[in-house]
């Protein structure tokens, strides 16, 4: 059975989508349809057997690079049979990448996603709270540790969001190379970003039930303003950039200050809140020692 020759792992909301669509455009590269299908991950999806994970790759031509991109893998303590069902399944060259952001701006994004999906109806600092999943998300090395133990360091790529932002194409053939494809590589422009949060409307049963009637697309345009469309929209677009209180602020600091101290022990770097940003944008990171080598 076919199974891939890399996966990105995560995290959410750090342009994993934008990645998988970047990788499907070059010549070569066979990335899944659909892009996340979680297989190791959810209990759904793994019932499903290895012979449908392996149908997601059967159009590849034989010489194809295979890959997915699934964010649920690197969601501990959502989904902790990932990595069991992994070192039972995936081929031994099978590589990961990863992709990180500063954390504080990750979790603020995942809840914007979180509110248009009407996953979370409090504000961000009480949904907090009721939704620890927005702060263990944003834990990065202890999403990582997990595949370094498991499947070693060669074999995990670590991406900074930034890097990926201000030298796509840098990137882009860096990862391309990391998971063993060797032909030519070049960043599509005219694709942009995908799945921006902040773009998304909220889920509206009865709305999307009458635009999406057949012909109304088309009386909508023909008859109402766009001025008028746009006014509409608005009530379900979420205006304002989630704000977090000073005591929130500090309490994500902490948590996240002292992940990232364990992750750049990892890779040689000082991390934390305040310079991930800065770090992130003239850094490629890589690793310099094993988990075990670093206290957690």
């Amino acid at each position: 059975m076919r199974m891939p020759d890399f996966i990105i792992i995560g995290a959410m909301k750090c342009a994993t989508s934008t990645l998988h669509e970047q990788l499907a455009r070059q010549p070569g590269v066979h990335m899944s349809d659909p892009k996340e299908p979680n297989f190791f991950s959810d209990d759904r999806q793994w019932r499903k057997g290895p012979e449908w994970y392996s149908w997601l790759f059967e159009t590849a031509r034989r010489t194809d690079i295979c890959g997915e991109s699934s964010t649920h893998y690197t969601k501990l303590p959502t989904y902790p049979r990932t990595i069991n069902r992994m070192k039972g399944h995936l081929p031994e060259h099978t590589r990961f990448v990863y992709v990180m952001r500063h954390p504080i701006d990750r979790l603020i994004s995942h809840y914007i996603h979180e509110w248009t999906q009407r996953v979370v109806d409090d504000v961000i600092d009480d949904a907090i709270d009721e939704h620890p999943e927005l702060v263990a998300y944003s834990r990065y090395s202890m999403q990582l540790r997990p595949f370094l133990d498991a499947f070693g360091r060669d074999r995990v790529m670590p991406v900074f969001f930034d890097q990926l932002s201000l030298q796509p194409q840098q990137v882009l053939e860096d990862v391309c190379r990391f998971v063993g494809y060797d032909g030519p590589v070049q960043w599509a422009e005219e694709l942009g970003n995908q799945n921006v949060s902040a773009e998304r409307l909220r889920k509206s049963a009865l709305r999307d039930a009458v635009l999406h009637c057949p012909g109304m697309t088309t009386l909508r345009r023909t008859f109402i303003p766009k001025s008028v469309r746009d006014r509409i929209k608005d009530i379900w677009t979420m205006k304002d950039r989630p704000q977090l209180s000073s005591r929130k602020h500090r309490f994500l600091r902490e948590v996240f200050d002292a992940d990232l101290a364990v992750l750049g022990g990892w890779m040689g770097l000082d991390l934390n809140c305040d310079n991930f940003n800065t770090v992130a944008r003239s850094t490629s990171p890589c690793w310099i020692a094993l988990p075990r080598e670093t206290a957690a």
